[in-house]
């Protein structure tokens, strides 16, 4: 076990959005509309959505360097949704919800904006979940009380 999956064992398990404060990312494995961030070589935190009929989420942008979250503690971990304040991305968007994950350590903030359109009907939340390949499941589904922004 290496120093930082020690620590991040000392800290205690992540169960929602906010447990992570605290907690050193030890990589990052960033794909086109999912992330990973391993608190280990086998936990991480999957940020992905799981594609349906008629929406469609995905990574709006990244305001900062993700290396910075990388070796050190969590300081901030929070994650904001709003559905009407920064309005649509396209104006055919019938339906539609920014999502915010704000994470910062003492080396800087990234704030990674996700955006999901539907019809009205269909998701358009971020799938948040820890996830642990030596188990081959998922350990939790991360949920927090959004605010609006």
């Amino acid at each position: 076990m290496s120093e930082l999956e020690t620590f991040n064992h000392l800290v205690g398990p992540v169960e929602k959005f906010d447990d992570l404060l605290g907690h050193c990312i030890t990589h990052i494995d960033k794909k086109h509309d999912e992330l990973k961030l391993y608190l280990s070589d086998a936990v991480y935190v999957h940020m992905y959505h799981q594609q349906d009929c008629c929406e469609d989420v995905f990574i709006e942008d990244i305001c900062g360097d993700l290396d910075d979250l990388i070796g050190s503690p969590l300081l901030q971990a929070e994650e904001v949704s709003n559905r009407d304040d920064n309005g649509p991305l396209e104006e055919y968007d019938e339906s539609y919800t920014w999502t915010f994950y704000k994470l910062a350590t003492n080396k800087g903030f990234v704030t990674i904006r996700w955006y999901g359109s539907s019809n009205g009907y269909y998701s358009e939340y971020v799938d948040v979940r820890v996830v642990d390949d030596s188990k081959r499941n998922d350990i939790y589904v991360l949920t927090s009380d959004s605010v609006s922004v």
